[in-house]
């Protein structure tokens, strides 16, 4: 009898307490540098392209490198510089390793770029393997890895691509800049010089 009462008043205790709930959203950012291969009228590859672009993402739910996120992501990128698309849709991040998650997105974007086709709508889809721990102290958190998209035009032009690129993080981007600028013109106002 007594074990009964003292489970009930544990799941009384789960279900009608409320715990603060500490997930936090997780964003990053971070330049895409590859290849690619494309198409016109329907076929996956006319020619080889160079690709570059940016990524940001902002995932939802998670409270440590074990939980799955979800968000939303914006990206800008170009196809050999002769035309620029840009997107958005949702992201999934599924914790395959703790600190190497397979990050999942789909949705729309816009290509314009040169030829009679003017501006074209189309839909992309990518997976992003790679590190992307989870930043227990801030919400932005540093990624790098490998990213593959497939993307299908749906204007008359029938454009595809498949695109294979390298994300690198803006952080670790940036990082140099700022120690050469504080190398170069010191440190913040609260920072003691060094003698």
């Amino acid at each position: 009898m007594r074990s009964a009462i003292f489970v009930a008043a544990a799941v009384a205790h789960v279900l009608f307490t409320g715990g603060e709930a500490r997930a936090e959203p997780q964003g990053t950012v971070g330049l895409t540098i590859g290849g690619a291969g494309r198409g016109a009228d329907g076929a996956w590859f006319d020619e080889p392209a160079f690709h570059l672009g940016a990524r940001g993402d902002v995932l939802f739910g998670r409270e440590s490198t074990s939980h799955f996120g979800i968000g939303p992501y914006a990206e800008v990128m170009t196809l050999a510089f002769d035309d620029i698309q840009v997107g958005g849709g949702a992201s999934l991040l599924v914790p395959v390793f703790d600190a190497v998650p397979l990050v999942a997105s789909f949705g729309p974007y816009g290509r314009a770029g040169e030829g009679d086709f003017g501006f074209e709508p189309g839909l992309a889809t990518s997976l992003f393997f790679g590190s992307r721990s989870y930043n227990f102290s801030s919400g932005y958190v540093l990624a790098a890895g490998v990213l593959v998209q497939g993307r299908v035009g749906l204007g008359d032009s029938e454009e595809r691509s498949l695109v294979i690129a390298a994300q690198l993080d803006g952080a670790l981007l940036v990082m140099p800049f700022l120690l050469l600028g504080e190398a170069l013109f010191g440190g913040s106002s609260e920072v003691d010089p060094v003698r």
